[in-house]
């Protein structure tokens, strides 16, 4: 009997532990208590780890950098992108076509512009091989040509003149200035001595397109002398016979000074230019 109610304490002691309402709550407090103290220490550590991290000398110096406190750093990243900017314009305006290349390199390449020009020209004579015109470069200079002119109208006076005479051409200069070709050349008589046919003082020339205002860059210097021939037969050009006269070379100072003079002159009063069918 004794054994009996021991076993129903037993069971009602069971029972109580598992079932008393007070004992289940006070076990859920003391979980939930021990839960929350855990949770509170780990919160704090997380706190204290963040606080820790944030507090380390790369995090502040971004903090002070974003704040825009950081003045040091300011003052350094302003000069590098104003160099920058500086180094972008500079690029930008040493490719830009409009900007003045400087005299040295713009020299430089008016000169390569010119040599090319003049080279495609000879080369292009020379393998025509045309009777019209022959070229030599006086002195080996390619900006400096002498161009024998062996053709003009054969009904002309002037072919008359050049058959009796045995004068086999005339004989031309040519010299290209630095800006060759959007400048025209400069182009004289040398021999024989002429009258009329628009050769004046000195040799000088008197054609329209040899000065500024009728130059163009498309012109060629086979296509300058076609016109000279024109102007030579239109202006009743002869080869000078007068004793004395006939034998006094053509100066380039000369024929420098009557050229700017007749420019001056057809510049108030006109030009006439003959065309090339009349040669």
């Amino acid at each position: 009997m004794a054994t009996l109610l021991r076993k129903i304490g037993l069971i009602r002691l069971h029972d109580r532990d598992t079932e008393d309402p007070k004992h289940h709550h006070q076990g859920s407090l003391k979980g939930t208590k021990g839960n929350q103290k855990n949770n509170n220490t780990k919160h704090c550590n997380t706190s204290n780890e963040t606080n820790n991290i944030l507090s380390t000398p790369e995090i502040k110096a971004r903090r002070f950098d974003v704040s825009g406190k950081d003045k040091p750093v300011v003052k350094q990243d302003k000069p590098i992108k104003d160099t920058k900017e500086k180094q972008q314009t500079a690029g930008s305006k040493a490719t830009s076509g409009s900007v003045m290349l400087p005299p040295a390199a713009n020299r430089q390449h008016c000169t390569q512009v010119r040599t090319r020009r003049l080279m495609k020209e000879l080369q292009e004579i020379r393998r025509l091989g045309d009777s019209f015109i022959t070229v030599e470069l006086a002195d080996d200079n390619l900006f400096d040509w002498n161009v024998k002119l062996h053709q003009v109208d054969k009904d002309s006076a002037l072919w008359q003149d050049m058959k009796e005479t045995n004068t086999e051409f005339i004989l031309l200069n040519v010299t290209f200035p630095d800006n060759f070709p959007f400048s025209p050349p400069f182009m004289r008589v040398l021999t024989p001595r002429l009258e009329n046919g628009y050769v004046l003082d000195g040799g000088a020339i008197c054609m329209e397109l040899l000065t500024p205002r009728g130059w163009s860059s498309a012109y060629t210097v086979e296509a300058v002398m076609r016109q000279f021939a024109a102007s030579l037969v239109k202006g009743q050009g002869r080869i000078c016979r007068k004793a004395g006269k006939s034998k006094k070379a053509f100066s380039r100072k000369e024929a420098e000074a009557t050229f700017k003079s007749l420019v001056k002159t057809h510049e108030k009063y006109g030009w006439v230019s003959p065309p090339v069918s009349d040669g």
